[in-house]
């Protein structure tokens, strides 16, 4: 009896928690019936996002699958595709609209016939309301109704969240804002954030004149003045993340750092020949045959294909690569899953596809979370001869490659010593020492090294 009720409550709170995770809740009101569109959480660590380009508009009919908005989250811009069969009835968030909480109303969805002009006059606290107070669905009160029945013993209510009072949703600024339409979209196009704007028209109301005090404020993020000695940008939320992170690497991760000379005069070649026979199915770039010996020397050396975790170290059988892209709102590192079993033309191919869809911000979370060690190439710098590279944790090595130069080495042959130009680079690895130690690191180096400089092996 007792495991009954103990059942009957879990699967409760199940139910209550897939509502919340839901990005779309029933609600029952003045309004006909309809479904309020939450702003979902893409990845496991969002907890907000800003509202892009919308795709869809009042009245339009959306399938599952197709994209109702862009969102750029914790990490990327990714395309937010419904999943769910309807018309969207109203937009709650204007394009722009930056640290939309998860959860918070985005949009409302009705079943097709239904007039959308109904909900002209919807607001977000409409929105609220109707999340808070909605009625059960059927199965739901079913399931309430055979729980009460099968045991005398009441299920204590959930408690509320913190920070949100009852009957009420908190939203990114607790309601609409009080403005014209002319000084939100002034705010929107010049960057100013609406949530930080006091109005002085009556009732408190913000005017487009204060949008431009805001605009020439010294602290606003927004442009700067004609002839200002400066320019703020506003911080994405891609650019926080990337601060945040490599902040805390340097301070939790103590690097040292392997530097080696490679000829790639042999690879190079072989690059060249096989470019040629490829008959348009690939196109190898240097990066591809670093990336495949990566593996092949992580394979070799096992440790440092690892990361440190809380009280142990996890090292992985396959030796997934994140490499990392530059992108306009910030680095980015879509990750090559086991790279030991693949062969270059796969490793090319997958490389350049992941990399558009990384620079496009179309990437998925799984397509850029993870990862077992990591790759960041400037050598199509040629001013960049060689450099260090942070540790993307919680991996434990990276492996920073500068340009290829032309470097005069000594050949002996038979008529003595002479001079021939080889073409090398630097690489220059980065080890975490809790994980690796420097002898290790070393080991690890030399495999790599051989790799390169024997590339017929990465073909085998």
């Amino acid at each position: 009896m007792f495991s009954a009720v103990l059942r009957r409550r879990a699967l409760q709170g199940a139910l209550l928690r897939s509502r919340i995770a839901s990005p779309l809740v029933r609600c029952y009101s003045d309004f006909p019936k309809h479904d309020i569109i939450k702003m979902p959480a893409l990845s496991p660590t969002m907890t907000q996002g800003n509202i892009g380009a919308w795709q869809k508009k009042a009245g339009d009919t959306i399938s599952p699958g197709e994209v109702l908005v862009e969102i750029e989250t914790d990490k990327a811009q990714m395309d937010f595709e419904f999943q769910e069969d309807g018309v969207i009835a109203k937009l709650l968030k204007e394009p722009g609209e930056k640290d939309v909480p998860v959860g918070n109303p985005i949009a409302v969805l009705v079943e097709e016939g239904t007039d959308v002009s109904d909900f002209e006059k919807f607001t977000i606290d409409d929105a609220g309301g109707d999340v808070s107070s909605s009625s059960p669905t059927k199965e739901e009160a079913k399931e309430s109704s055979s729980s009460k029945e099968s045991t005398p013993t009441p299920t204590p209510a959930p408690e509320p969240e913190e920070d949100v009072p009852a009957g009420k949703i908190e939203t990114a600024l607790d309601r609409e804002p009080n403005m014209s339409p002319a000084a939100k979209k002034l705010a929107l196009d010049n960057g100013v954030k609406i949530s930080s704007l006091k109005g002085s028209g009556p009732g408190g109301k913000i005017t487009e004149e204060d949008v431009k005090k805001a605009i020439s404020s010294p602290s606003s993020p927004a442009a700067a003045a004609p002839g200002a000695a400066y320019t703020d940008t506003e911080i994405s939320g891609i650019r926080k993340v990337i601060a945040q992170r490599l902040t805390e690497s340097t301070q939790k991760n103590p690097h040292y750092f392997v530097s080696s000379s490679l000829s790639v005069s042999k690879l190079l070649k072989l690059r060249q020949a096989l470019n040629s026979s490829s008959e348009g199915k690939y196109k190898l770039s240097v990066n591809d045959f670093l990336i495949k010996a990566i593996a092949v020397a992580s394979k070799k050396v096992p440790t440092v294909n690892s990361s440190w975790r809380d009280g142990f170290i996890r090292q992985f059988n396959n030796v997934d690569v994140s490499v990392a892209v530059a992108t306009p709102v910030g680095l980015i590192t879509p990750i090559v899953p086991a790279v030991d079993t693949k062969g270059l033309e796969s490793i090319s191919n997958s490389v350049k596809e992941l990399a558009k869809r990384g620079r496009d911000g179309k990437l998925k979370p799984e397509e850029y979370q993870g990862g077992t060690i990591s790759i960041s190439n400037m050598g199509m710098n040629p001013a960049v001869e060689r450099f260090t590279a942070v540790i993307n944790p919680p991996q434990a090595a990276i492996l920073a490659v500068g340009t290829t130069k032309k470097v005069a080495v000594p050949v002996e042959t038979e008529n003595g010593t002479e001079t021939e130009w080889d073409d090398q680079i630097v690489v220059t690895a980065s080890f975490d020492h809790k994980v690796i130690d420097g002898a290790v690191g070393a080991e690890w180096m030399r495999e790599f090294k051989k790799a390169i400089e024997n590339p017929l092996e990465l073909l085998l």
